[in-house]
Parts: structure tokens; sequence; C-alpha cells
């Protein structure tokens, strides 16, 4: 093959790749071992993983939620485990209508009309969203980014922007709400393709949507609206409802492992209008010449189903399995079920950051309304703090903002989900007082 394209070794033909990632040595690995000394080596990896015994408050994208024992139950059904793109309707209705749920259940959710089949996950499903306003908006090339959005996100919407001749603009925030700066809002105008906005936002708080939508709209611009937590749709306004045109969500809430970052499953909804423009694909109802209701793929604008050139997107996929996972769990749990551990969410929330903000020496950051995230001030670097209450109080007690804002060290983020007992909270509190 090197012969063949006129190279000589495959170091030549890797030669894109910078010399200081390279592994340069053997893989460190055990010569081969039976299944038994491999389950053994297994267990005493899995020892050493201390953090699944420590009290976790990390948030920040990934959540601990409980998961009722049903959703693995059902997932790993041979004929879902397996199961891969429904190209033939006829031998694959099941996965087809559970499809189409997620759909209705994500439109239920977001407040939108229509929404597709999944997409890898919320951080990519943003990138997807902000090509497709620039699609809508056609002769546009700017779009406004706020400051506060996950910075991971922001990072993977440059990567897939950076060669598209696309102006990413940051809206700055509130030094005391937390929100995004009004006055920054001026930035609109004509040249403005879409506004990105997170909420519950990176910092805890929850935007004011209706505004910004209302003010993206004078100028012709899109709502963007972004969701990293979404079990806080069980107790929140809907985007839709608040006048946002695109919405994207991070569905790992439901009923999702952590599973160290992945793999979790995004979720993509519109406005009816913009339908074509949407990327992936869509499940819809047909029906034959007899009446008989049947589900097929629609709206299919991926590289697989046409010319590459057309597409909408080239790299976006369903994540069918954990779509199944979030479709159980939100049928499993309810309207009723969503609200009440929303709700939980909440008031552990305001219990703890209450608690916290009592402490001589600690503060909240930001006094904008929150789900179940917040920012405290520390009296010392936040960085020092966490690992000392991880390393002598087994708690990992949040993440350090100075890792995305090295201008606030002393500030780290707090989550709390129904997951954490009041007896931990009580615990972190303590801590943080000693």
């Amino acid at each position: 093959m090197l012969e063949e394209i006129g190279l000589s070794s495959t170091n030549e033909l890797f030669r894109s790749i910078p010399s200081d990632v390279l592994l340069n040595r053997k893989l460190n690995i055990t010569e081969p071992l039976a299944e038994s000394e491999v389950i053994g080596e297994m267990k005493s990896f899995a020892a050493q993983n201390s953090a699944a015994k420590k009290t976790s408050f990390l948030g920040g994208g990934v959540y601990s939620h409980f998961s009722p024992t049903v959703v693995d139950h059902l997932i790993q059904r041979s004929e879902f485990f397996t199961s891969y793109t429904p190209y033939q309707p006829e031998v694959t209705q099941g996965t087809l209508q559970y499809i189409f749920e997620f759909q209705t259940l994500v439109c239920q959710l977001t407040g939108m009309d229509v929404a597709n089949a999944s997409m890898y996950d919320g951080s990519t499903a943003m990138a997807e969203a902000i090509l497709m306003a620039l699609r809508v908006s056609r002769k546009r090339h700017k779009v406004l980014v706020a400051e506060t959005v996950h910075p991971e996100y922001f990072e993977v919407a440059k990567t897939y922007t950076q060669h598209a001749n696309i102006e990413l603009d940051k809206i700055r925030f509130d030094e005391n709400s937390g929100r995004i700066l009004s006055n920054d809002l001026t930035k609109l105008d004509e040249e403005t393709a879409a506004i990105v906005i997170q909420s519950p936002n990176f910092f805890g708080c929850i935007e004011d949507l209706q505004n910004i939508a209302d003010q993206a709209h004078e100028v012709g611009a899109l709502l963007i609206v972004t969701v990293t937590e979404a079990i806080s749709f069980g107790l929140l306004k809907t985007p839709g409802a608040c006048g946002a045109d695109i919405v994207v969500a991070e569905g790992q809430s439901f009923g999702v492992p952590m599973s160290f970052g992945g793999p979790h499953v995004g979720m993509f909804a519109c406005k009816q209008k913009y339908v074509r423009n949407m990327p992936g694909r869509l499940s819809g109802v047909a029906y034959d010449k007899d009446g008989n209701r049947g589900f097929v793929l629609t709206l299919a604008t991926r590289e697989q189903h046409i010319r590459r050139e057309k597409a909408t997107s080239n790299i976006c996929t369903n994540q069918g399995l954990i779509a199944l996972a979030a479709t159980i769990y939100m049928e499993t749990m309810g309207k009723k079920g969503l609200q009440e551990v929303a709700m939980q969410n909440a008031q552990k929330a305001a219990y703890a950051a209450k608690k916290i903000s009592e402490i001589e020496g600690f503060s909240l950051a930001f006094d904008a309304p929150k789900f179940n995230e917040f920012i405290v001030t520390a009296p010392l670097p936040a960085e020092t703090l966490l690992k000392k209450l991880s390393s002598e109080k087994d708690i990992l007690g949040g993440i350090a903002l100075s890792r995305y804002y090295p201008d606030r060290p002393n500030d780290f983020l707090v989550c709390v989900t129904e997951t954490n007992t009041r007896g931990q909270i009580d615990s972190l509190v303590s801590s943080l007082r000693g």
C-alpha cells in the first residue's frame, strides 16, 4: 500500500501527527491472559477507583441521578443491544417506534414542534445548531455565544466552525447575577444569524430567555437554547414557550450512566418551519394502502442517505441505544415523576447553598435564580480546598472554576441532585467549616 502511494514508511504516512503526541514506545500491556486472569486483573483495577467510594457534588455537564432498574434491564435485550441504523423499515418497526417516541418526548420537554432521532451528545448538538442557523439565515455569518455556555461546548463549536468563515463572538456575563450582560446584547445586528444561550447556564443560573428571544427576533436572528442538565425540564418553563427557535440538550440525566463522560445522547428540536435544515434524520409515521400504521425514516439528510455535499451534517449520528435508555427513563418516571425529581434537585441545592453561604469566609458568587448548581466563593484557592476535601474527607466538593475561568481562582461549582442525602450535604458544610 505504501509503495502504491509513493511512501517509504508508516512514519511518513502519519507525518501530519505532531511528534510531541506520538507514543514512540510499545504499548504497556500484558502478554495474553486466561479469562479468569483477565477478570482478576479487572477487579484489581476496579479496586483502585477510589472516586466511586466518595460523596460527590460534581456537575458541570455530567450528573449523578437515580436510574430505575428497568432502564438497564430493557436496553440489554438482544434486539435493542445489537440494533443498527433502521434502514429497512419492514424489519425494524420496533426501533423506529421507540425513536418516534423519543422524538415526541423531546418535543414535549422542549416545547418545540419537531425533534430529530438524537445526536452524539449535547456539545456536538449545539455546534450543529449553529451550522443549522447559518443555513436558515443564509447570508449572515455572525453567531453570538454567551460566556455562560459550558466552556467545553464552546470549544466544540469553535472546532466545527473554524474553517467555515463564521464569526463566533462572546457575550459577557454580569458579575452580580451570573446571567448574560444585557448591555452586551447590543452586539445583535443584521449580520447575526443566531445567539446561543445556556439555561440553566454553566454557573447554574437561570437566564431570562424571553427577553433575549425578543431582542434576537427584532434583528431577525434565531435563539438557540442549550440545556446541559435535562432534569431541569421537569421544573422550568420550556424554551419553546420562551421564544426559542432551536433547542439542544444533553440527555445523560435521563437514566444514562456518567460513564466517565460518555457515551451520552444529544437532543435536538426546532420549529416546524426549519425542519428541512435540521441535521440528522427523523422517524415518521406512514400508512400503507390498507391504512395500517408504520414507522419510517424521513428527511434523512445524512451523508449515508444523500450526496455528501447536500448533507446537512456529515458526522452526526443516532445514539440509538442511549436514546432508548432516555426514552424508557422518561416513560417510567412520567410527567409527575420528572417534576418530583426536578423539585428535589432544586430544594436540596437551595438547602446546600444556604448552609454554605452561612459559613464565615464563604459566599455565593451570584444572586440569580438557580436550579441544582451554584458557584461558591471560598476564602482560599478552590483547587487547594477541593483537594483537601477529597483526600481528607472523601468528598468530591465540586469543580474549580479556575480550570475554565483563570481570573476566578477561589470559585468552585457545586452540584446537588436527588442522590445527595441531607446527611451528605451537612457533612460537606461541616467539612468546609473545618
